[in-house]
């Protein structure tokens, strides 16, 4: 693993503990934003360890396709509900006419979109740690 991508991977498992730390703070909109930056930081990392510059994407299944198309085995990612995750990027930060985020996402959120990162990061990591 080139240090580029130890960095990529270091920034994933930061973001994953600081969505752990707002889940348990009751910060539940923060957690799922940070759990889908966890997820995206990891993918990019296998993407910059196939050589690759990372893609300008928010996108966690356009990810995953990317790496499909460099022949990893994707199969495990592909069976998660990553684009609800994705979706969460931006609505979880913004404002929606007089509905703020930090009132539409609850334990149940974070909870799940910890569970999807964690998965993410886990099968990322084996892949990486297998080459």
């Amino acid at each position: 693993m080139t240090p580029r991508v130890k960095a990529w991977m270091r920034q994933a498992e930061s973001d994953v503990a600081v969505a752990k730390l707002n889940a348990e703070q009751g910060f539940h909109s923060q957690a799922c934003y940070h759990a889908g930056q966890a997820a995206e930081k990891a993918l990019k990392a296998l993407i910059v360890e196939a050589g690759n510059p990372p893609p300008y994407s928010h996108s966690l299944d356009r990810l995953v396709e990317t790496l499909v198309e460099l022949g990893f085995n994707m199969e495990a990612l592909q069976q998660l509900h990553l684009k609800a995750l994705s979706r969460m990027n931006t609505e979880t930060r913004y404002p929606r006419a007089d509905e703020a985020p930090t009132d539409l996402y609850d334990a149940r959120d974070s909870q799940t979109s910890l569970v999807i990162a964690n998965k993410v990061l886990e099968h990322i990591q084996s892949i990486i740690s297998a080459n």
